[in-house]
């Protein structure tokens, strides 16, 4: 999902799944900005002089579980089988049926015009206007209450990218905010490690205004199961209007979780996931291929300590 376009991101190297087919949706692909060396170390630049980047169309989100991949579980042994005496007339047992996996998919709609869809919103390259959006991102709290959180493969820089929360056919009903400095982990700016997709941009001040005290903002999760609940958002390319759509997560791998939510194309990438046991944003449209390679399948990055400290750095920087 994300700025993504269905079907058409595929990773550059295999990846080995342990749960389920890779699917999803992935999303604009501007870069990111960030770096210094060594594995989830972090770094982070203003690179609000930066040239602007093209947005690029790709296909398409946390939680705090353990940072280590699972041991794979050894298999239960079988049961023994029982003997019939001697000279016992035997018949051969129907075969099992073959169980047939679900999936169950969310509803997807319009977000409806809230609090809480007001705290999300669109990035545009340039000046807020009707069919230029191309990623989503929402407002994280912090106390310098200026900060978003996207995808990191949504920007290569800060350049000329506006922020507009609530945007709604061409509208921006709580004003638009320039992007000013975009934070990356190492890992990301290095080796663009799929599982730190993620990235924290600051925005400028409007009139002595921070933009937190003007919509508000979701709180960072870090502490949830794989299986959380989540309120699923994202702008498409194609819309005006912003998507919701409730579901539960799943685990795609250690460091990957995954959403069975339909029509989540391009653009909708950097979407957060808000948590709708806590309200915490845990995850966001991006991770894995970009986000996903279909339309009803999105994936995110696990929120865990690499983002706490991304977090933590863009604070600083921010103050």
């Amino acid at each position: 999902m994300g700025q993504h376009r269905a079907g058409q991101h595929a990773r550059r190297t295999p990846r080995r799944r342990i749960l389920r087919p890779a699917l999803a949706t992935a999303c604009a692909a501007l870069a990111v900005a960030a770096v210094l060396a060594g594995t989830h170390a972090l770094t982070s630049r203003a690179t609000a002089d930066a040239p602007a980047a093209a947005p690029v169309d790709t296909a398409l989100t946390a939680s705090a579980e353990p940072s280590t991949a699972a041991a794979p579980a050894t298999p239960d042994p079988p049961a023994p089988r029982a003997t019939a005496p001697a000279g016992t007339p035997t018949t051969e047992a129907a075969p099992l049926p073959t169980p047939t996996a679900t999936v169950k998919r969310g509803t997807t709609s319009e977000a409806p015009a809230d609090a809480e869809s007001a705290k999300v919103g669109a990035l545009f390259n340039g000046p807020v206007a009707a069919g230029r959006h191309f990623c989503t991102a929402s407002v994280v709290h912090s106390a310098t209450r200026n900060l978003l959180l996207t995808a990191a493969h949504c920007l290569s820089s800060s350049g000329d990218v506006t922020f507009a929360p609530g945007y709604r056919d061409g509208s921006a009903p709580y004003g638009s905010w320039k992007v000013t400095a975009v934070h990356t982990t190492t890992g990301w700016d290095q080796r663009r490690d799929e599982d730190e997709d993620f990235a924290i941009l600051e925005v400028a001040a409007d009139q002595g205004r921070q933009i937190e005290d003007v919509v508000g903002a979701h709180p960072l999760g870090t502490g949830e199961s794989f299986t959380a609940q989540v309120r699923l958002f994202g702008y498409p390319n194609a819309g005006e209007s912003p998507l919701t759509c409730v579901n539960a997560t799943s685990k795609e791998d250690a460091y990957q979780r995954a959403i069975d939510c339909p029509a989540y194309t391009g653009g909708t990438s950097g979407g957060p996931w808000i948590s709708t046991a806590t309200g915490a944003v845990i995850g966001l449209i991006g991770g894995y291929q970009e986000g996903g390679d279909t339309p009803d399948t999105s994936y995110s990055a696990l929120f865990d300590h690499t983002i706490t400290a991304l977090y933590a750095t863009a604070v600083a920087a921010a103050g």
